[in-house]
């Protein structure tokens, strides 16, 4: 297992990737893109997206997985851990739009991530509120 400035240092560089950089499918800018880039930057061989140029897009992509969600495709390739137990670069999974929930990467009592109220700032430092707790996390 890394330590923790190397998951600092592996971290920063993904998230240095996204910063300032909206949200974008067409781009390939979304949070299942973090999410991919995080786990190769930590070593993981996770499989190759497909191209989503959209939502419908990535809906049926997720389904040709033969998995219901964001969440049960991250259980297939990472170990769920409790939200409480998050170390710098873990992903987690949030309450996101209609379409899909969201990934986030903990950055040490905040999450990053791309926030459905500000998509063209790029990736955000997200506060979890009581009201919008994490619905899984994975240890990368």
């Amino acid at each position: 297992m890394l330590n923790l400035e190397e998951r600092r240092a592996r971290t920063e560089r993904v998230v240095a990737r996204f910063r300032r950089r909206p949200f974008s499918w067409t781009g390939r800018r979304t949070c299942l893109h973090l999410a991919r880039a995080q786990m190769v930057a930590f070593g993981h061989k996770p499989p190759k997206m497909p191209d989503l140029r959209s939502m419908l897009a990535a809906k049926r992509a997720l389904t040709a997985t033969g998995h219901a969600g964001i969440m049960e495709l991250l259980d297939s390739l990472l170990p769920r851990i409790a939200p409480a137990g998050m170390l710098i670069g873990d992903l987690a999974l949030m309450q996101g739009d209609d379409a899909f929930d969201a990934v986030v990467i903990a950055a040490g009592g905040k999450v990053l991530g791309y926030h459905a109220d500000d998509l063209a700032r790029g990736l955000v430092p997200i506060a979890p509120v009581v009201s919008q707790p994490f619905k899984a996390a994975w240890r990368i």
